[in-house]
């Protein structure tokens, strides 16, 4: 549930003891999903409530808010496991991040189930049990911040804090439909953080919707002077309404084993933008340096003392890859430094030439069943897409796309941090529409007969033309009602208000013969968009709206018809 959503029930008279007993039902009837290592008690959870007494929520932005620690993050008051029960401590503080959840009034409920140590993209190597998918059972649930990801997406939590180091933050986002964030290495503190590749870490977060991520990315991004990873980050960006892309070409893909229905999802996303398609060899290569380079010796001395005294207490599939950096040297280290640096440096350059790369977030969705039986290859597959961003230094924010389980991703320099939160928020309300068409292509503003699913819009279709974003005007247009009671008339003047659009990509040869098609008073003008871009688009003779019936109100076609009883059509 969203924060507004939990703020306008404690607005309305419902206290947060409610809410947590009513979480506490929810996880009670979902234990055999394997969500929860442990769930605050009413001893732990006692002082969050009373505190919420003595503070203000027009003044603590999470006030109330209930949210999901992973368990290889403090929480003061509950035990940390990594997911392993024999590693297991009592934390004298909360994490950094942690208390800053707190300050700003959001309540714990508890420690989530992961992937032994981090280790894994799965969700299915913990004793706790395999943490099963919420939307299909049968499949995983994504790692290694399986539980995390879970309980948002089960509204056991508002939202949830995860660690991403290979894609554990992105992977399960994409598996589960939530928005996944991987920021910056160190714009976000470790501080109370168990780690499994030092140099690669990040905590990472879960939501629903961009919003509520922009939100609870404001409160966690303080420098941490205590975290020696932590570390000031200047922001960067790119204008977002015209920013360039690049994308992968349906052969690389497909050459990387990818779901047929994932690729097609995929390519349907990023046809309307006016992309570069690039060649992603080296983010590729760069993916496999992790899992097959010397970072797995960094996973070994995170744990050493623990796995060279106690190996029989590790998962199995756990111990055989970390053990695995036992056999890595100090040669093999450097050699793998010295081509990830040559891979940085082409993929800098190839940056000066796009600003967001847009990629399937997962190639693939098994089942639990699958990963059982080949867990090493299954993991690594979903890591395709993933394993790359924090060697490379990129920031990255996962979004669902279609049918779930899929997503996509986008990837940016250090520092777009705030201008991919940008970019995902046009995305998830259908507005970022390419700045200008693609060559060979015509785009078509229309605001009538000729939306989706309405009588004309076939005319667009068998031309082959298709949707290129949702959007509005700007707040400078009225919309009429002409007198055959089947088409608005939308015209530009004073006291207007903002009026739903669709943009259509139609080839340059169908132009024409559409044309025809459009009879007076409509004709084809300029139309501006809401983001201040001028389009090509239907509008009207102003004759035509002298006797006509104004319908501005209804701030578009589709709602005057949802509640209009008058149309011959209906």
């Amino acid at each position: 549930m969203k924060i507004a959503e939990y703020h306008r029930r404690y607005r309305s008279g419902e206290s947060p003891a409610d809410v947590i007993n009513e979480i506490r039902s929810q996880i009670e009837e979902t234990r055999d999903y394997n969500i929860w290592i442990n769930v605050a008690d009413d001893a732990v959870m006692g002082p969050y409530l009373e505190r919420l007494n003595q503070i203000s929520i027009d003044d603590h932005v999470l006030w109330g808010i209930p949210f999901a620690v992973k368990d290889n993050i403090d929480l003061a008051g509950m035990p940390t496991t990594a997911g392993c029960p024999a590693f297991e401590y009592m934390p004298k503080k909360s994490a950094f991040l942690v208390q800053k959840l707190i300050n700003a009034g959001a309540i714990p409920i508890g420690k989530t189930n992961l992937d032994q140590f981090a280790t894994g993209l799965v969700g299915t190597r913990s004793p706790y049990g395999e943490t099963r998918n919420a939307l299909n059972p049968n499949f995983i649930s994504g790692g290694s911040s399986s539980g995390s990801a879970v309980a948002v997406a089960l509204e056991q939590a508002s939202f949830a804090l995860g660690t991403d180091t290979a894609g554990s933050g992105r992977v399960p986002a994409a598996m589960n439909g939530l928005v996944g964030i991987k920021p910056t290495r160190g714009k976000w503190s470790l501080s109370g953080v168990i780690p499994a590749c030092q140099t690669l870490d990040c905590v990472s977060l879960f939501t629903k919707d961009v919003d509520d991520a922009r939100i609870i990315a404001d409160v966690l991004s303080e420098f941490d002077g205590s975290d020696p990873w932590s570390q000031p980050i200047t922001p960067r960006g790119f204008d977002v309404r015209n920013a360039r892309y690049a994308v992968a070409s349906k052969e690389a893909l497909v050459a990387e084993s990818c779901d047929e229905d994932i690729v097609n999802q995929y390519l349907n996303i990023v046809k309307s933008l006016n992309a570069t398609t690039i060649d992603i060899t080296p983010f590729l290569e760069a993916a496999r340096l992790l899992y097959e380079g010397p970072w797995i010796a960094e996973r070994y001395a995170a744990i050493e003392d623990f796995i060279r005294d106690q190996p029989q207490e590790l998962h199995p599939v756990t111990r055989e890859i970390i053990s695995g950096g036992k056999r890595l040297s100090a040669v093999d280290s450097f050699k793998a430094q010295y081509r990830l640096k040559t891979l940085k440096r082409i993929v800098e350059v190839l940056y000066q030439t796009f600003d967001v790369l847009v990629l399937p977030t997962i190639p693939t969705a098994y089942t639990i069943e699958q990963v059982l039986d080949n867990p090493i290859v299954t993991n690594s597959h979903l890591g395709t897409f993933t394993n790359f961003v924090n060697l490379l230094d990129l920031s990255a924010l996962a979004m669902p796309s279609g049918k779930p389980p899929s997503g996509i991703t986008f990837i940016a320099p250090a520092g777009c941090d705030d201008a991919l939160l940008e970019l995902a928020g046009h995305y998830e309300t259908g507005e970022w529409v390419a700045s200008q068409p693609r060559k060979g292509e015509f785009h078509l503003a229309v605001c009538g007969a000729h939306l989706a699913g309405q009588p004309l819009n076939g005319d667009l279709v068998k031309r082959g033309a298709y949707l290129v974003a949702r959007t509005t005007t700007t707040p400078n247009y009225r919309l009429y009602l002409l007198e055959d009671n089947k088409r608005p008339a939308l015209v530009r003047g004073k006291n207007g208000q903002m009026i739903e659009i669709e943009i259509w990509a139609l080839p340059v040869h169908a132009v024409g013969s559409f044309l025809q098609t459009v009879t007076p008073p409509l004709g084809i003008g300029s139309v501006e968009t809401v983001d201040g871009h001028w389009v090509n688009g239907f509008i009207a003779e102003a004759r035509a709206t002298e006797e006509a019936e104004d319908i501005t109100r209804f701030g578009g076609w589709l709602e005057y018809r949802a509640q209009s009883t008058g149309l011959e059509d209906r």
